[in-house]
């Protein structure tokens, strides 16, 4: 079992990056180190958010997160450092020849797994590769995600689809935003209902990305086969997705996954990793 982090913990996340049969490694001069790119988090900053962007200032490449892996625990002074890691698979242009070197990192290296098990300087780094390498093809994601806090329906007149999210809800969609981008979602599927569609209409607008909205995930509409048919199309179309619904219609989606249901809370997130239709792993994460 992962070791939880304490309050007094130093914090720190990155990726093991793959391609082609090699892994992204950096050297630390200060440290005369080989190890993944890593960095510790800014206050407030969620580890998977931090992982991407040490990722990007380490090496100058753009990543998507994959299947998250062991944490890492061990001494950092007097105090104890935990690293979360997940595997990362590179969006664009995986050159790394035009980074400039600094202080910090000297070299940057796209190195064959083989002879990263001997280059790697920490044994427990070593292990990490080979949880990675074990992980298999890539996988894609689909995040599942509940609606932020809206009105409370007591006090809502109109049709209940129109009715919006609250302060806490607004702010709920857009702590969203870094976490969907880390993930690296560029399909967006939501309930018709307001309180869903504002939930993702940040991160539609922050991407650039289409927004799709449908009655067969609304709270008054969904069945278990307008459901199974979203999720489906979604499994199969080769992209990193999310989805947004309601709390009773939750149940449906982790079905159609194959996943025991989750409670989600308003704004949480369920990252399910996948491949070949089958989920290989899941994570959650509160908005």
């Amino acid at each position: 079992m992962a070791p939880t982090p304490s309050p007094d913990d130093v914090r720190a996340a990155g990726a093991v990056v793959l391609r082609k049969g090699r892994v992204l490694l950096v050297h630390r001069p200060a440290y005369d180190d080989w190890s993944f790119p890593k960095g510790k988090l800014d206050p407030g900053e969620h580890a998977a958010v931090a992982a991407v962007r040490e990722v990007g200032e380490e090496t100058g490449l753009r990543v998507r997160l994959g299947v998250p892996l062991r944490r890492q625990s061990y001494p950092n002074g007097a105090r104890t450092k935990v690293v979360d890691y997940w595997i990362g698979r590179v969006l664009g242009d995986p050159d790394v020849s035009g980074y400039l070197v600094n202080a910090e990192i000297d070299e940057v290296d796209w190195v064959p797994v083989d002879k990263a098990m001997v280059r790697l300087s920490y044994s427990r780094d070593a292990d990490t590769l080979r949880e990675a390498l074990a992980v298999g093809k890539k996988t894609r994601t689909l995040v599942v995600l509940r609606h932020g806090q809206a009105r409370a329906r007591k006090s809502w007149k109109p049709d209940d689809r129109l009715r919006p999210l609250v302060a806490a809800g607004q702010a709920q969609a857009q702590a969203a935003v870094p976490l969907l981008a880390a993930y690296g979602v560029s399909r967006i599927v939501t309930s018709s209902s307001r309180r869903c569609a504002d939930t993702v209409l940040p991160y539609a607008e922050g991407s650039g990305r289409p927004m799709t909205r449908t009655d067969a995930l609304s709270e008054e509409d969904a069945t278990a086969r307008s459901v199974r048919a979203v999720v489906d199309d979604l499994l199969a179309g080769g992209e990193d997705a999310v989805l947004c619904t309601h709390r009773p219609v939750l149940p449906l989606v982790f079905d159609c996954l194959g996943v025991e249901a989750i409670a989600q809370a308003t704004g949480e997130l369920v990252v399910a990793h996948h491949r070949g239709g089958r989920v290989r792993a899941v994570e959650r994460h509160l908005g």
